[in-house]
């Protein structure tokens, strides 16, 4: 059950997308005096090191952050492979830069800490963290008293599906709700389903951001279609956004197939977007795709609905 460590896919292009989308929601959210709260359903480690053990014996994130900061971002006085970058890509790249203040990426923010740099302290805004794998628990616990944020962030080592139940709705009935399991289980689908129908009618007006692998099995393909009916059912808007790297042909040579293509597709579901996110997607899309493509069936797709 706890064989899965996001400390191995830290910084790759699903973290790229997700983290990316989620930053150009919390700016949108935070635009408003009131006060926000900030749940995250599966929490992780919450920071992470690209040249430790995990991320540097995977390699991931050289088909992510790394390759993204290289091509946009390229030391000396080499040509950036985009001249106008889509704000939501640099905002992403300028967050991600201040946890690596010496130009080397060697840090990596996990969802709770992307978070944490967009929360207001004078609007009170609230971050409440759940994880259950015992070790990314401890790390989490630990990487957050570092912070000193006092009342500002709450975690606990709890189901998040459960556990987001008390929080909603938010006393300040304003709530963004990140859900985003490693779907090792095969109920973690149907689990992300029910949740969104019941987080719906406990607080109708939250905005729900759902990941989720695009892989070949029957559950990961169903999962968008069922959010898509839930929202609909609820008379609620939604955006879904899917980025996929493609086949990288240099690991299909025999005798490497160990190696694997690994994750090459993931998709994002938001019920209640900003409605500032679609135009900033439909613009960010193909330049991550033109940056981390790396071969046959790369691509993304954009739809909106309600």
């Amino acid at each position: 059950m706890y064989s899965y460590r996001h400390g191995f896919h830290a910084g790759n292009h699903a973290d790229v997308l997700k983290h990316a989308m989620l930053i150009a929601i919390l700016k949108h959210l935070t635009q408003k005096d009131a006060a926000l709260t900030v749940v995250d359903t599966h929490a992780g480690a919450g920071l992470y090191r690209l040249d430790g053990d995990y991320a540097g014996t995977s390699g991931e994130a050289e088909d992510g952050v790394v390759k993204l900061f290289t091509a946009l971002a390229p030391p000396g006085s080499a040509k950036p492979a985009i001249e106008d970058v889509a704000p939501l890509i640099q905002d992403y790249m300028e967050l991600i830069a201040e946890f690596n203040p010496q130009g080397t990426l060697k840090i990596y923010p996990g969802s709770p800490f992307v978070v944490q740099k967009l929360l207001r302290t004078e609007a009170r805004d609230k971050l409440k963290l759940f994880e259950m794998h015992p070790t990314d628990s401890k790390a989490l616990a630990a990487n957050i008293a570092q912070l000193n944020a006092g009342r500002q962030i709450a975690g606990a080592r709890q189901d998040g599906f459960e556990g987001l139940k008390a929080f909603l709705p938010p006393p300040s009935r304003r709530g963004l709700v990140l859900i985003d399991p490693s779907y090792e289980i095969k109920s973690d689908y149907a689990k992300v389903a029910t949740c969104i129908q019941d987080s719906l009618k406990r607080f109708p007006t939250g905005t729900y951001a759902v990941w989720y692998p695009v892989i070949p099995r029957p559950e990961a393909h169903d999962l968008p279609r069922r959010l898509k009916t839930l929202s609909n059912q609820a008379g609620k808007p939604w955006l879904h956004a899917t980025l996929a790297i493609g086949q990288d042909e240099a690991r299909n040579v025999p005798g490497e197939e160990a190696r694997g293509q690994g994750l090459t597709a993931s998709g994002m579901f938001i019920v209640n977007p900003p409605h500032t996110l679609k135009a900033a997607l439909t613009q960010a899309l193909p330049q991550l795709v033109k940056v981390l493509g790396r071969g046959r069936g790369q691509g993304h797709t954009l739809e909106s609905g309600g």
